[in-house]
């Protein structure tokens, strides 16, 4: 796709910056209260967007393929883990409360997203879980972006809690 065709404009980014501050604060989070560093964010997550047909991180290098690139989709696996220990994910797009308020320094934080060929903890916990669980008349669910479990047949077609759709969701039990 050229450049041109990925074009995205000044309105239409700040109309997503506006949807997921919305979104931010109907699930208890905070966008970064740098508009217009969070308008560029949104306008990289649009061009991903449109290159690839889901918002991969403005921020990493996306592969192209929706199964491999699923913890880097906006919001992504880490955020919640990246927000707690250094009060921003990792492109800053979500913040700490106290960040949010300028309590507490946004700045560059380490990589958590395991290296490729090495899928880490979050991965494989679950079927560590899984093996060892009692038998259960439901599965559980998992978000992978918030965490929320829920125990029924199939998980719900969107996370009540962070939004994200059902493909987000893992078997944990």
């Amino acid at each position: 796709m050229s450049e041109e065709e990925i074009k995205i404009t000044d309105e239409r980014s700040e109309a997503l910056r506006c949807e997921l501050e919305s979104q931010a604060a109907a699930g208890g989070y905070y966008l970064n209260p740098d508009k217009d560093f969070a308008r560029e964010l949104a306008r990289g997550l649009l061009v991903n967007e449109k290159r690839y047909g889901y918002r991969a991180c403005p921020c990493r290098i996306a592969d192209g393929k929706r199964e491999a690139d699923e913890d880097i989709i906006c919001p992504c696996d880490y955020r919640d883990a990246d927000v707690a220990q250094f009060n921003a994910c990792y492109c800053a797009l979500y913040v700490s409360k106290a960040a949010s308020r300028g309590k507490a320094p946004v700045r560059s934080i380490p990589e958590r997203r395991p290296p490729e060929g090495n899928p880490g903890l979050q991965k494989t916990a679950p079927a560590a879980v899984a093996a060892s669980a009692p038998a259960l008349k439901y599965p559980v669910w998992r978000c992978k972006v918030c965490g929320y479990l829920c125990a029924r047949d199939n998980p719900p077609d969107a996370c009540p809690i962070c939004k994200v759709p059902k493909d987000r969701f893992e078997k944990f039990m």
